[in-house]
């Protein structure tokens, strides 16, 4: 075991985060941590790197383990080349190679008495330096670096004038080429293109160590993981298998927690009604205050709350004429860097492309001069029959208002909507009660995508291009866009990291490399087949695709004869002490002796009832607690057979217990008989 998080508890403020959290990681695990918006996976992911202090618990790594953690934010570098950052991890390495220069530097003006002793040191700190990979080591940074997406003239780069999402890609470079024994990866998709992805899940595939992975990707998940961690209702429970296998039990525990809650709901409701009934009869007080004191024991079973699916039909935009858009002959160059020369693409009506291909390839390109947000250099581009555009990429979060709420944002783009209509929309996008009253200034990098997607498709034009939508965007938020653009009905051009929401949408793929654009008449998975067919020179191919209750029973019932034998003094007959005639004893005792006799079979079966009770009522509390435990929904023959159980014992208690009853009323009727 080389990390085990050791009942980890976390609060920030008032919010508890989790509690008792327990997870073990070994030295092959491939572990997806995954849980709603603000459970605290990257609090998590700190604590276990050390940069945040659990409140209690502790966290365990195994001597001399190492960690290496990718944070979701952004970190500032400057002062070097990309290269040289990314080198900057080893060095030790560096270190070494240039003592090693400097023994050569030695070595060719030394003299001959000097030159043994600097040989014997040179060959030591090269036989070292092989040791530590000196030889390889700026090799496998040059294929890290390619492989997320640098070509080699980037390498050379002053690395502050890459934008953020670039130096969150030499950060993940660094990691890499550190290869520690365990990854912390918060996000490290999201500045990816769908290649790099591709790349970085077979290197994570290979990679010798364990990772534990914070994701929205989905089809990343599934290609990687082994393990699911959910965090929560405040713990963590792990689930075997990839993430889709996750989402399949869960669905499947949730319907036997939900089962389970029924059960305990009428088990609670049956206590409470024993409690009511006899809650002032004196001869049940005994038993009446035992399952007072049992109810408030029960630990609740609690089910997490189901995510909202607000159905909604979308607005259609108005149709076109079959062609929507054709580029014809275009030629695109950056200063010397000719991008597209003699170019020619057409969509159609009803055409859902995804654009794909290596980084650097002309991608962002395209879609810009598809959108009319870039002008070809030469060539043309036409519009078919009422065709409109509209261009989303992540700058456009910045032109929301700031100081609009989210439901004016919204109603600056549909005047003409009513504020339920509004609202309605912004519901199916997550804005949910209040939500819409938030100033657009304080949303997270998520809301203010989902708004901004909710604003383009309030009045959708017939030619939507899309840059990386899903940026920012959890699995809910993906599952709404998905949503969407499945009902949408005019022509898509996409480009996206996120495989599962091409597999879901897109009916062409667009193979863009070489300055050309090879357009697949089929989906993503007839592309992967198809693929390795089409020339890609400069980059590579893409690869494929609760608690225990009493019984009812009062444990003094078998003193009622008793009882109720002191009782019967009471009533109105001879004064105490007065003598007895010979017919008032006679009559006396036929009274006890049909008492005796009537009550006789009833105090036995009570007496059994009271043994199998016990019996019954034990195992029906060892149940509770079973289905009561969280672990148990990880194994389904586990929890089926301890419900199928749980189901005969609450009955068989149940019908005992009404015998109970039955007997014991009886018995007091009779009392009752003898006294008068």
């Amino acid at each position: 075991m080389i990390i085990t998080v050791d009942h980890v508890t976390k609060t920030i403020g008032e919010r508890v985060l989790f509690t008792d959290a327990f997870l073990r990681v070994s030295a092959r695990d491939r572990i997806a941590l995954v849980g709603p918006n603000g459970a605290g996976k990257t609090t998590l992911l700190e604590i276990i790197s050390g940069e945040q202090e659990p409140d209690s618990g502790s966290i365990i790594t195994a001597k001399g383990a190492t960690i290496g953690y990718l944070k979701q934010e952004a970190i500032e570098m400057h002062g070097t080349n990309v290269l040289e950052e990314v080198l900057s991890v080893a060095s030790g390495v560096r270190g070494l190679e240039h003592r090693i220069h400097l023994l050569e530097e030695e070595l060719a003006s030394a003299s001959a008495e000097e030159t043994d002793a600097l040989l014997a040191e040179y060959g030591r700190l090269r036989d070292r330096f092989e040791h530590m990979g000196g030889y390889t080591v700026e090799a496998e940074a040059r294929r890290v670096l390619t492989g997320l997406g640098f070509r080699e003239q980037d390498l050379a780069r002053d690395i502050a004038e890459l934008s953020g999402g670039w130096q969150m890609r030499v950060a993940l470079a660094k990691i890499l080429l550190v290869e520690p024994d365990v990854l912390l990866l918060d996000e490290p998709t999201n500045h990816l293109d769908l290649e790099s992805v591709t790349w970085l899940e077979g290197f994570l595939k290979a990679y010798e160590g364990a990772i534990v992975i914070v994701s929205h990707d989905r089809s990343f998940m599934d290609g990687l993981v082994n393990r699911v961690a959910e965090l929560e209702l405040r713990t963590i429970t792990t689930y075997q298998g990839t993430y889709s296998s996750y989402q399949e039990q869960k669905a499947a525990n949730r319907e036997r927690l939900i089962a389970a809650k029924k059960q305990q709901d009428r088990e609670i409701e049956h206590q409470e009604r024993f409690i009511e009934r006899f809650r002032y009869k004196d001869t049940k007080a005994k038993a009446v205050q035992s399952r007072v004191k049992a109810l408030a024991k029960i630990e609740r079973i609690e089910i997490p709350e189901e995510r909202k699916n607000v159905r909604f039909s979308f607005p259609q935009p108005e149709r076109t004429g079959d062609e929507v858009i054709a580029l014809e002959g275009v030629s695109k160059a950056y200063g010397d860097n000719v991008v597209y020369r003699d170019l020619t693409v057409r969509l159609y009506r009803g055409d859902k492309v995804a654009l794909v291909g290596p980084n650097g390839a002309g991608k962002s390109t395209l879609l810009r001069m598809l959108a009319g947000e870039l002008e070809p250099d030469s060539g043309s581009r036409r519009l078919g029959h009422k065709v409109s555009v509209a261009y989303f990429a992540q700058h456009q979060l910045e032109a929301l208002g700031l100081n609009n709420t989210v439901l004016d944002e919204l109603l600056l783009a549909a005047p003409d909507w009513t504020q339920e209509q509004a609202r309605t929309l912004l519901g199916t996008f997550l804005f949910h009660g209040d939500d819409v009253k938030k100033l657009v200034r304080v949303l997270s990098g998520g809301e203010r995508a989902r708004l901004a997607l909710a604003k383009m498709l309030v009045r959708p034009a017939s030619f939507l291009c899309l840059d990386e939508p899903t940026n920012h965007l959890d699995i809910q938020g993906r599952d709404v866009l998905e949503h969407a653009l499945s009902q949408y009905t005019g022509t898509i051009a996409l480009i996206t990291h996120d495989r599962h929401l091409i597999r879901a949408i897109a009916n062409r793929v667009a193979d863009v490399r070489g300055g050309s654009a090879t357009v697949l008449d089929g989906d993503y998975e007839y592309y992967l087949r198809k693929r390795e067919g089409l020339d890609a020179p400069g980059g590579q191919a893409p690869s494929g695709r609760g608690q225990a209750t009493p019984s009812p029973r009062d444990t003094g019932a078998g003193e009622a004869g008793a009882r109720g034998g002191n009782a019967a003094r009471t009533g109105s007959g001879p004064a105490v002490g007065a003598p007895k005639s010979r017919e008032e004893k006679r009559a006396e005792a036929e009274v006890r002796n049909r008492f005796y006799r009537g009550t006789k079979d009833a105090r036995r079966r009570l007496q059994s009832i009271d043994r199998e009770l016990a019996t019954v009522q034990a195992r029906h509390d060892e149940l509770l607690e079973v289905l009561g435990d969280q672990g148990i929904y990880e194994d389904k023959a586990t929890f089926d057979a301890a419900l199928t159980e749980y189901a005969t014992v609450k009955q068989r208690l149940g019908t005992l217990e009404a015998e109970w009853l039955e007997v014991s009323e009886r018995i007091e009727a009779l009392e009752a008989e003898r006294g008068a």
